[in-house]
């Protein structure tokens, strides 16, 4: 069990034990800001240039093609540039704020949505993908987290539902 903030995340021990790279997790909590988050992961059984090479063009989402139907580019940035924007099966509108290829990860903003996402819903939406090799048997940690202003709980199901979904494709397609 891991300790972040203040909600508890399960993690296998042993997933934990073999990453190659020390996981530290913190948090910013601000008892006067309130924060909504989520929090998935899972290991996929793929080498993690693999599973980067797979998922850092911001623009291609091949990787998930149950979950997502549709990503257009939208604006003049490549799907490897800072401030590259997306629209997601039509409806999410999202901008990429980091990609750090030596630490396999980056982050990006949900700008708008439908409910309970919504720029109305939510403000100050952050979404981060952290990939870190598993030392035994050469797969790849994979993390989703995100937060945001204002504390729905509505938000944090909807996004966790769709981040376990997102994740699963991938492990399946990766893996195959």
């Amino acid at each position: 069990m891991v300790l972040i903030g203040p909600v508890m995340h399960f993690c296998p021990l042993g997933t934990l034990r073999n990453l190659r790279t020390p996981l530290l997790v913190t948090s910013n909590f601000n008892k006067d800001t309130i924060m909504g988050q989520t929090y998935q992961s899972i290991v996929i059984n793929a080498p993690a240039e693999k599973v980067w090479s797979a998922i850092r063009n911001f623009h291609d989402m091949g990787w998930a093609p149950n979950v997502i139907t549709k990503v257009d580019g939208v604006g003049d940035k490549k799907g490897n540039e800072i401030g590259a924007g997306r629209v997601v099966n039509g409806a999410f509108h999202e901008t990429l704020h980091e990609l750090d290829d030596k630490g396999r990860t980056f982050a990006y903003s949900i700008d708008d949505g439908p409910p309970p996402v919504s720029k109305v819903d939510v403000n100050s939406y952050v979404g981060r993908v952290a990939l870190r090799s598993v030392t035994e048997g050469g797969g790849t940690f994979v993390e989703w987290s995100s937060s945001w202003k204002n504390n729905d709980k509505a938000a944090a199901e909807f996004c966790h539902g769709i981040y376990v979904a997102l994740l699963g494709d991938m492990k399946k397609s990766l893996e195959s």
